[in-house]
């Protein structure tokens, strides 16, 4: 992936426009002839590697998986990680932070993860993966292992989105096909639907995919391997993680430690090294693509010497009270400069992000995007184990996670004190990262309570409602099927 060629340039492009809303999405690829991309190696190689592109490039302007308009933003604000700085005049990130989100003919906030602009929410990339999968199925032309590879990687992209999807708006379409007729007119499906074809795809990514990483021509490396390309252990990973928003628990416990237990690839590096490229704590990254810029979430948490900025395009946010008080006194992943780092400006303190320590790439980036990494298995696999009744167990997973951050085991014993302190542990681990703290609140049934402390505290009012992100306006009118979530 480092050279991106000009097949790639023009696969992005064709990914990427055109995309207006879900239900006005044109089939791609047409100036190529239709299927013709999917008859060769090189162009099919490199129209899945401009997937996994546009899911990098999403920055200021567009929505995906970090950035200004991503994940560790939009939720971080949403929860309780997150305080949006006062001079921030953006009304888009004011209602995510007061949980005011509207779906309005005149204004809609909260679009930004299903469509946004351009192909950039996640049903324009859900319809990417679609064309990929139609394509690479009905391909007569590529050799076998590359056509399995990419399929593996398409049925894996398409489960992780529809999680996301799932777990941010509730019932939603089960968009799997490329026909714009038959996707205009698709209603919700019900959640117990989706997570099923979520885990079946998972499923099916798991026997495609192969244990090695490969590169950009589908080759295994030589040398260091970059962790890009999905394999079966990312597959497995975010099948642990299905697994267990499903309530499989012994399921998803067995998946993690699956991962867990291949210790020739994965490990728990020291806290400064577990976001750098090439870490041993990566299960699945994303390359940077964007010019001399390192990771999309570095560039927006790092503050400069003067503080959180106004612009929305900037860096607007610093960690909330809520989140630097749930630190237990010494734990060094913020009282050590290695996870949480600060900055005064005139008088005031904020602390911010520190996970991805480099703003600006200098030739090639020395840290890559992380999707999914070790730490969360132990987090996994310590709540499916808890959940089942094995205390001891799922205390010594929280003990590898609390032992790197210089932190003694904890002492709950009951099931249910081992499950608000896994919660807690999930919340000083995965901070900021890919909105894990807001779709924890909600499936543990803990958002009402934290939220209606919080949100008067940001400028709003908390509503039940409101754990759910309104369907945009614009799909409603043009698709009569389609419900809005209660409460916009």
């Amino acid at each position: 992936m480092k050279n991106i060629n000009n097949i790639l340039y023009a696969a992005v492009a064709l990914f990427t426009a055109g995309c207006e809303s879900l239900v006005e999405i044109d089939p791609p690829l047409t100036s190529l002839n239709g299927g013709i991309v999917w008859q060769a190696d090189n162009t099919a190689v490199a129209a899945v590697t401009g997937i996994h592109a546009a899911l990098s490039n999403a920055g200021t302007s567009t929505a995906g998986l970090a950035g200004n308009s991503g994940l560790g933003v939009l939720c971080g604000l949403s929860a309780d990680e997150l305080t949006l700085h006062g001079t921030v005049a953006d009304n888009r990130l004011i209602a995510y932070y007061r949980n005011a989100l509207v779906a309005g003919p005149q204004q809609q906030f909260g679009a930004d993860l299903w469509t946004g602009s351009g192909a950039s929410g996640f049903y324009g990339h859900v319809f990417n993966v679609n064309t990929a999968i139609a394509g690479l199925e009905g391909s007569t032309g590529l050799t076998a292992a590359v056509k399995q590879q990419l399929l593996g990687e398409a049925y894996f992209l398409r489960g992780y989105l529809y999680q996301y999807l799932l777990g941010l708006f509730g019932n939603i379409p089960l968009v799997l096909g490329t026909d714009p007729k038959a996707n205009a007119v698709l209603p919700q499906a019900p959640a117990a639907d989706v997570q099923a074809r979520i885990i079946a795809d998972l499923e099916q990514a798991k026997t495609l995919l192969g244990a090695v990483y490969l590169d950009g021509t589908l080759r295994p490396y030589t040398g260091s391997a970059e962790r890009v390309r999905p394999t079966k252990w990312a597959a497995t990973a975010m099948l642990a993680r299905a697994y267990l928003y499903d309530g499989q628990y012994a399921k998803a416990g067995d998946a993690a430690a699956e991962v867990i237990a291949h210790a020739a690839l994965f490990g728990l590096p020291a806290l400064d090294d577990a976001f750098l490229k090439g870490s041993t704590e990566t299960i699945w990254s994303l390359q940077p693509v964007r010019t001399n810029r390192n990771t999309e979430d570095g560039y927006v948490f790092n503050l400069p010497a003067t503080g959180p900025t106004a612009s929305a395009n900037l860096q607007p946010v610093y960690l909330s009270v809520q989140q630097l008080e749930a630190f237990a006194p010494g734990d060094a992943r913020r009282y050590g400069r290695h996870w949480v780092d600060s900055v005064t400006a005139l008088g005031t303190t904020y602390h911010f992000p520190y996970k991805y320590k480099a703003v600006n790439a200098n030739g090639a980036p020395t840290e890559y995007q992380v999707l999914l990494r070790l730490g969360e298995q132990y987090l996994i696999r310590a709540e499916a184990r808890a959940q089942l009744g094995d205390t001891d167990g799922a205390r010594a997973d929280l003990a590898a996670i609390r032992q790197r951050a210089g932190l003694g085991p904890v002492e709950a014993s009951t099931r249910e004190a081992l499950l608000e302190a896994i919660l807690r542990e999930r919340q000083c681990e995965l901070f900021t990262e890919q909105g894990h703290r807001w779709l924890d609140l909600k499936r543990t049934g803990k958002v009402d309570a934290v939220m209606s402390v919080v949100t008067p505290l940001k400028g709003g009012t908390w509503h039940t409602d409101w754990q759910r992100y309104p369907i945009p306006f614009v799909d409603l009118q043009r698709n009569p099927n389609l419900k809005q979530n209660r409460g916009y």
